[in-house]
């Protein structure tokens, strides 16, 4: 995974459209996510658990500095219980973030506004998962429907949460933007 983000890397460096080189810079960190699960994972005592807000700070600092954003600029809070987690689960809940986290770095704090990230993980009493990732940013645009845009990434994450995870999403637009996801997670998949 490392050689394929090197090569874009140098892909990104040929490219004179800014378009192109953003498109590029994404795909750069959707791998660099995958492959931070498979470094932390090695890592890790068990090959099947990692420690999730280890792996939420490593991979968010990183957006941080791909975007050239500070913190001090743009807060970060990270919850996250110790919550086992298989390497499916874990590559699709990276990526959601990593897509979501983009989007607030790239839209939610236009002109220099400062704001916050917040990031969630916990187990609900219901034996689901929520994985809620949200900014106190200017907010998704009136009559956007997430579930349908054209955006690439709000489209990885519906594709993830549906297909993947085999959970809901829902969207809370009152105090910018956040997202929550439910799922039933693997402890609980196996009492099926």
């Amino acid at each position: 995974m490392q050689v394929i983000s090197g090569l874009l890397m140098l892909q990104e460096e040929f490219s004179n459209d800014e378009k192109i080189s953003g498109m590029i810079k994404e795909c750069q960190n959707r791998i660099s996510s995958m492959a931070l699960i498979h470094e932390k994972l090695y890592r890790s005592e068990s090959l099947s658990k990692i420690d999730f807000k280890e792996y939420v700070d490593d991979l968010v600092n990183g957006l941080f500095e791909s975007y050239g954003i500070t913190e001090s600029k743009v807060g970060l809070r990270v919850n996250a219980e110790n919550i086992p987690m298989g390497i499916d689960d874990a590559i699709s809940c990276g990526l959601i973030i990593n897509e979501l986290v983009s989007n607030s770095l790239k839209h939610a704090f236009p002109a220099g506004k400062k704001g916050e990230i917040e990031i969630a993980l916990s187990s609900t009493g219901e034996d689901m998962i929520e994985l809620v990732v949200g900014d106190n940013g200017v907010g998704i645009p009136e009559g956007i429907d997430f579930r349908k845009t054209e955006s690439l990434g709000l489209h990885i994450v519906n594709i993830l949460v549906k297909n993947q995870l085999h959970g809901e999403i829902t969207l809370n637009k009152d105090k910018g933007t956040e997202f929550q996801i439910r799922y039933r997670g693997i402890n609980q998949c196996q009492k099926k």
